[in-house]
C-alpha cells in the first residue's frame, strides 16, 4: 500500500538523495518499490525534490534530477551530501521542538526523540543548555494529543487522577467517550468516560489528570449508556444527591454564583457585611468538608446536623494535633 502521508513523506524525501546517489541510474519502478510507494507517487517525490535546495533558489542552487524516461539520477545535490551544520539559531528551534515532543506522552517514540535529542544538545554545546531552554506545557497542550487519540481509536486510557473533593489520587483505567469544554471562553476541558474503577460514567477535569498512558486494548463501555446533557453545566444535580444548608460570609459568596443552588437567602452579617444561606446538592460530602475547613469561618454546614457534626469533629482534630 502507498504511504503518502505528509509525516511519512518527509522522511522518504529526506532518505531519497544519498539512496539515489549510492545507486545512479537506477529505475524508477525499483526505487518505487523499495521506499513502498506507486510510480506516480515517486515521480511526485521527484518533482518536489527538484524545487529544493540552497537559499537564492536560482540555477546552481536546487537539486537537479534526470527522471524523464524509466530511470532515475542524481545530476546535482546541492549540498545534500555534505553532513548537516546546524546554526545556533537552528540547533535552539530543534532542541525546542523535540523538547516539546519528549513532554508530550504517547505522541511520538520517547527513547527515539531522546536519543534525537541527546546527539542534536552534544553538537549545539552552549547554545542550547538546559537553564537556557526549558519546554512545559499546560495540561491540555500535554494531554489532549493522547486523549483524542484514544478517543478516535476506541482504545482504554490508564490516568493519574487527583480528586479535589477527596484530595486523593489514585490509579484508573478508564474507557473515553468524549473530550469537551463547557464554552469556548472556558479553557478548561474534560474527558467523560465510562470509569471501570466505580463501574459508572464520570467527567475528569483535565488539569486534574496527572499522567495518562494509552492502553493496547479496546473501550469496552456498556450498553445502553447515555452522554450526559451539557445545557446545564458539568455537574447536574440529582434527587439522589444530599442536599445541604451552608452560610455564607461576605468573602465565600462566588459559592452561591459558581454552583447551582435551590435556594438563596440573604441576610444582615456582623459589621454590615452580607450573610447568604444557601441549600445545594452535593454528590459527594467530603466536597462540602474540605470547603467549610479551608474557609477559615467563612462557611458553616446549616444541615444536615450529622455532616456539621462530622465537620466540627474534624476541626478540633485538627486543632489539637497543632496543640
Amino acid at each position: 500500500m502507498a504511504i503518502n502521508s505528509n509525516e511519512q513523506r518527509l522522511p522518504r524525501l529526506l532518505a531519497l538523495v544519498p539512496y539515489l546517489q549510492a545507486r545512479p541510474g537506477i529505475s524508477v519502478e525499483q526505487a518505487a518499490a523499495d521506499f513502498g510507494v506507486t510510480d506516480a507517487q515517486l515521480r511526485r517525490d521527484l518533482t518536489l525534490l527538484w524545487m529544493c535546495g540552497l537559499p537564492g533558489h536560482g540555477p546552481g542552487d536546487l537539486i537537479d534530477l534526470s527522471f524523464e524516461g524509466e530511470n532515475v539520477e542524481v545530476l546535482f545535490d546541492a549540498g545534500m551530501s555534505r553532513p548537516l551544520r546546524l546554526t545556533a539559531e537552528e540547533a535552539l528551534a530543534l532542541v525546542v521542538a523535540l523538547r516539546t515532543l519528549a513532554e508530550t506522552p504517547g505522541l511520538a517514540d520517547t527513547d527515539a526523540v531522546q536519543r534525537a535529542l541527546a546527539k542534536v544538545e552534544s553538537v549545539a554545546g552552549e547554545a542550547v543548555r538546559d537553564e537556557t531552554v526549558a519546554v512545559q506545557l499546560d495540561a491540555a497542550e500535554r494531554l489532549l494529543p493522547v486523549l483524542h487519540n484514544a478517543v478516535d481509536r476506541r482504545h482504554a486510557l490508564r490516568i493519574r487522577y487527583y480528586s479535589a473533593s477527596r484530595d486523593e489520587t489514585s490509579e484508573r483505567t478508564i474507557d473515553p467517550l468524549r473530550i469537551f469544554s463547557v464554552s469556548s471562553a472556558d479553557d478548561t476541558y474534560y474527558v467523560e468516560a465510562w470509569c471501570r474503577r466505580v463501574e459508572g460514567m464520570r467527567v475528569f477535569r483535565l488539569d486534574r489528570i496527572e499522567d495518562v498512558v494509552e492502553l493496547d486494548e479496546p473501550s469496552s463501555v456498556p450498553a445502553g449508556i447515555e452522554l450526559r446533557d451539557l445545557s446545564e453545566g458539568v455537574f447536574q444535580p440529582a434527587a439522589e444527591h444530599l442536599l445541604v444548608g451552608l452560610r455564607l460570609g461576605p468573602a465565600y459568596a462566588w459559592v452561591a454564583d459558581y454552583y447551582s443552588t435551590e435556594t438563596v437567602e440573604t441576610g444582615p452579617g456582623p459589621e454590615d457585611g452580607q450573610l447568604l444561606r444557601i441549600e445545594l446538592r452535593v454528590a459527594d460530602p467530603a466536597w462540602v468538608r474540605a470547603l467549610v475547613l479551608g474557609s477559615a469561618g467563612q462557611v458553616e454546614v446549616l444541615s444536615p446536623e450529622w455532616l456539621a457534626e462530622d465537620v466540627r469533629a474534624e476541626a478540633a482534630r485538627t486543632l489539637a494535633a497543632y496543640g
